[in-house]
């Protein structure tokens, strides 16, 4: 049996009596299967399933048959979704996956998923995305009294951090995040906006004073399109004024600060060139190449993550809106993601997904990924 669907075996079955006509792990493995070969909803697990029935039986026995789109529905509303969420790191420890240079963490909303009549708004979930690897290691859904940033925390305090760079945008520039960070073993860097005044203003005044001192200076250039954007990199390691005694009614304790850090992109497009600064925060001494590396890293949890999801598993129109299933559906399609990510690097995702669904040869060489 492939390993990732032995971490699925040992979910807990939340059905009972002749609900459990069909194995639990047979339908969340057609499920998976269908995800990974373009299926997108429950509808399309089924008829997988039907057209699919030779390739699926070379590894499933389905004495039950195959299950009906109702099935999959009610599975996936019932299914614990906490417990289904946890075969990421299964998943990664049978990959082989012990940790990865930068940890992204940033949330999405499934804009579909609100329940207008049942006065239920639509699913936010945090991510946290090994950069270096492409994959999704973790996910939590913000609770009803909770928000993107204690939702993080959550998801942080599940995940083994030593030796990783956490990442974040400046919703999670908080002084209690950078300490659970840390004491996990972690180091930070984190975006600084106007959300944070004052230090804002001190920063951006520090990095545009003629007289300040950078400790490091790293410059990159793209140009794709017509578009040619020149991004320098700056770095500072004197951060003595930034913990002084003074005090700020905005000003966040960020336990461990060792770098200041500035983005200066000027691009170029039709002849009209605008530069935009962007000013960061961090636990880690980075060089301005690391630096640079790092902020470059994060911005994968959005083209990697986020877009592939949208544009390549039609997540942001997917319309589940019952009880588990849209929590436990983007943990599916994650998963899905992930197996994808293993095989044939040479080939987009989206070509895999198309070529597993006409090919069973070539859907075995992407199943073949997980044993």
């Amino acid at each position: 049996m492939l390993s990732i669907w032995s971490s699925l075996a040992e979910l807990p079955d939340p059905r009972s009596g002749n609900a459990r006509k069909h194995k639990l792990l047979d339908v969340l493995t057609i499920a998976l299967t269908a995800s990974i070969c373009g299926a997108e909803s429950c509808v399309d697990f089924a008829d997988f399933g039907r057209d699919r029935e030779v390739l699926l039986r070379e590894f499933l026995e389905l004495p039950g048959g195959l299950p009906s789109h109702d099935t999959f529905s009610r599975l996936f509303r019932l299914l614990d979704p906490v417990a289904f969420a946890s075969c990421f790191a299964s998943f990664l420890d049978h990959l082989g996956q012990d940790g990865t240079d930068v940890v992204a963490i940033d949330g999405k909303t499934m804009r579909r998923s609100f329940d207008r009549a049942a006065g239920k708004s639509a699913l936010h979930v945090v991510t946290a995305f090994a950069a270096d690897a492409r994959m999704t290691i973790g996910q939590v859904v913000t609770g009803d009294k909770e928000n993107e940033i204690t939702a993080a925390r959550s998801l942080l305090g599940l995940i083994d951090l030593t030796g990783t760079l956490v990442t974040g945008d400046a919703l999670h520039c908080q002084g209690e995040t950078a300490r659970l960070i840390k004491d996990r073993g972690g180091e930070w860097l984190f975006t600084l906006k106007a959300n944070r005044p004052v230090q804002h203003a001190e920063v951006r005044a520090w990095f545009a004073d003629p007289a300040s001192q950078p400790d490091g200076e790293h410059t990159t250039t793209d140009a794709d399109n017509g578009r040619i954007e020149v991004r320098r990199h700056v770095v500072s390691y004197d951060i003595s004024w930034m913990v002084s005694d003074r005090c700020h009614p905005d000003e966040a304790a960020l336990p461990g600060l060792a770098t200041l850090g500035m983005v200066e992109a000027t691009v170029t497009r039709d002849g009209k060139t605008s530069t935009e600064r962007r000013f960061y925060l961090s636990s880690a001494s980075l060089d301005a190449m690391a630096f640079a590396a790092a902020v470059r890293a994060h911005w994968r949890i959005e083209n990697c993550l986020h877009w592939v999801l949208d544009v390549g598993f039609d997540e942001d129109r997917a319309r589940n809106r019952k009880d588990h299933g849209p929590e436990n559906l983007t943990t599916l399609r994650k998963l899905a993601l992930n197996v994808l990510r293993t095989a044939r690097p040479d080939l987009s995702i989206r070509r895999k997904r198309k070529r597993s669904g006409w090919s069973d040869v070539f859907a075995r060489s992407v199943l073949g990924q997980m044993r």
